[in-house]
């Protein structure tokens, strides 16, 4: 046992380590969400709990409050995991060992010239209200979140989506994607095309395993699902209810667990690790992206100049504050990726502690007795954000930490400036976690440095040359067909970030869930931020049954 962890081979160390006969199987379009049953005119197959030690629902605790349960441009961390229970996509991305796998579609999409894909439907898919999934309802999903801030850039490639039959769909690309197609379509979730965007804020409805039921998203609130009785696939619900509850405070957090009335909760704190093992729950870590970053305000002097940028990050001691917010565990950002993801590659620059060099570079600068305001996140950020402005006294620099919930963060940052404007801040501190929508390398870097909100209304780094430079790499890699060119332009792309760092990460932290392992059958974290319960059934206390 390792934090209570059983040393039992765990569904996604079993997937990781088949990945070679699984991976061939994926490019052969045969994966297990091609193993779908039929769907049929009533409710779905597994969907009514079966007698015996089933529980009656699934408990979870969330620490993220706010956001939209909007699937067009989802970003809230709360709602996109929900997303995935209550939405399907054309084809859906395994969290564990992040392959794209069938879902809406009934086959890997066909190639019908360099530039033009058919992929075809399951089957008669239905939503949770009874009514028929069409091409139309796919289409216009892809229509709107082409349209959107937050999915748009990430969706770029695709010229048009059309139906070619009731059943056909028709893509149109800009550029070749090369092996990524299935994997940047899994993106967009399914919704009926006659929603209206308010029932889209505070009712949809989707296709997946879950509906929504009761939509509370202040803290102590709750979000409640039911099983959709009309799903056809691989994931049916396997109890009555879900239940998640939002609570934002540590303690209270896992005093839910602990006294179970939760069976899981995300962000399990370390400080309180053994607590929870003590009360017969598991705490597992599982390394991933999520990362506490700093964006400057590029467009703000002195944070306009690349010195400044990189002299507080030199002045920081990474692995002081690893030791001391993380408990160990995370590790320092050597890259943008961490040094397991697929596609690393240790840039350039690596901002070791060195005090020298960040008074150097502020002296060069003319920057040598800097004062700045650090907004941040009110969670667990506010105490890494007082590290930093310890750490940042050393070198002369003067930081006034003020902390905002998670909706207020950016809410006056999503909106470009005009020319000439300049935003009203210096620095921001906030988690991240983009690897809930993929982990390869064109996605992470096209997140935070595409031509998307982040570069154009946060960091304002979208003025930059830098940017033109990085977009094009970015363009050349997307479309290469040769793996050994397309990991060169990645690494000049990751070269140039961690050089010019308009945002970038300080360390990835490894994804702390804790959860009861005996009642929770078929459950693994993931290693992104969100949890995941498809396939996974609560248990009745061995004493009850």
């Amino acid at each position: 046992m390792v934090n209570g962890r059983s040393s039992a081979v765990s569904r996604r160390q079993f997937l990781a380590a088949a990945g070679v006969a699984a991976a061939a199987l994926a490019l052969g379009g045969c994966s297990r969400g091609s193993e779908r049953p039929a769907a049929g005119d009533g409710p779905a197959p597994g969907t009514t709990p079966p007698d015996g030690g089933v529980a009656d629902a699934i408990t979870a605790v969330l620490p993220y409050e706010g956001g939209s349960c909007n699937p067009v441009g989802a970003s809230s961390a709360l709602f996109i995991a929900a997303g995935w229970h209550v939405y399907e996509g054309l084809y859906e991305l395994n969290l564990h060992t992040y392959r794209p796998e069938l879902g809406l579609a009934a086959d890997i999409p066909m190639q019908i010239s360099e530039l033009e894909y058919e992929v075809t439907l399951r089957e008669n898919p239905r939503f949770s209200d009874g009514s028929v999934l069409t091409v139309n309802d796919v289409c216009g999903a892809f229509h709107q979140n082409m349209e959107s801030d937050t999915y748009g850039a990430l969706l770029s490639f695709i010229r048009s989506v059309t139906a070619k039959d009731d059943r056909t769909l028709l893509f149109t690309l800009r550029s070749p994607m090369g092996s990524l197609l299935r994997e940047r379509l899994a993106l967009v979730r399914i919704f009926p095309a006659h929603l209206a965007p308010e029932e889209l804020e505070t009712a949809p409805i989707g296709s997946g395993p879950w509906r929504y039921e009761t939509i509370d998203l202040v803290e102590g609130g709750r979000i409640a699902f039911t099983p959709n009785p009309y799903y056809a696939g691989t994931f049916p619900a396997t109890c009555g209810r879900m239940e998640w509850s939002v609570i934002l405070d540590d303690e209270k957090r896992t005093a839910a667990l602990t006294d179970k009335r939760a069976l899981c909760i995300e962000a399990a704190p370390e400080v309180l690790a053994d607590q929870i093992t003590a009360a017969g729950a598991t705490i597992e870590y599982v390394p991933g992206f999520s990362a506490p970053f700093l964006m400057f305000n590029c467009r703000k002097e002195p944070f306009n100049d690349v010195r400044v940028r990189q002299a507080l990050l030199y002045a920081l001691d990474v692995d002081s504050l690893i030791a001391r917010i993380t408990d160990g565990h995370a590790r320092a950002c050597t890259c943008l990726l961490p040094d397991y993801f697929r596609g690393y590659h240790r840039a350039s620059t690596v901002y070791s502690y060195d005090r020298e060099k960040a008074r150097a570079l502020l002296t060069e600068a003319a920057a040598e007795e800097l004062t700045l305001t650090l907004r941040c996140n009110d969670n667990w950020a506010s105490e890494l954000a007082a590290a930093l402005t310890e750490d940042w006294a050393e070198v002369g620099i003067t930081a006034t930490v003020v902390p905002y919930d998670t909706a207020e963060l950016f809410a006056d940052l999503s909106t470009p400036p005009e020319a000439g404007d300049v935003l009203d801040f210096d620095v921001v501190l906030s988690p991240g976690d983009p690897s809930c929508f993929g982990n390869d390398p064109d996605l992470l870097i096209n997140w935070w440095y595409g031509d998307n909100v982040w570069t154009r209304a946060r960091s304002c780094w979208a003025d930059s040359p830098q940017f033109a430079t990085l977009s094009q790499l970015v363009q050349d890699a997307r479309v290469s067909t040769d793996e050994a060119e397309q990991q060169n332009l990645w690494n000049q792309c990751f070269d140039l970030i961690a050089a010019e760092v308009p945002l970038y990460p300080l360390f990835h932290r490894e994804t702390a869930t804790a959860y009861y392992d005996s009642l929770l059958d078929n459950y693994d974290p993931i290693s992104a931020t969100g949890l995941l319960f498809l396939g996974t059934t609560p248990m009745k206390e061995a004493t009850t049954l």
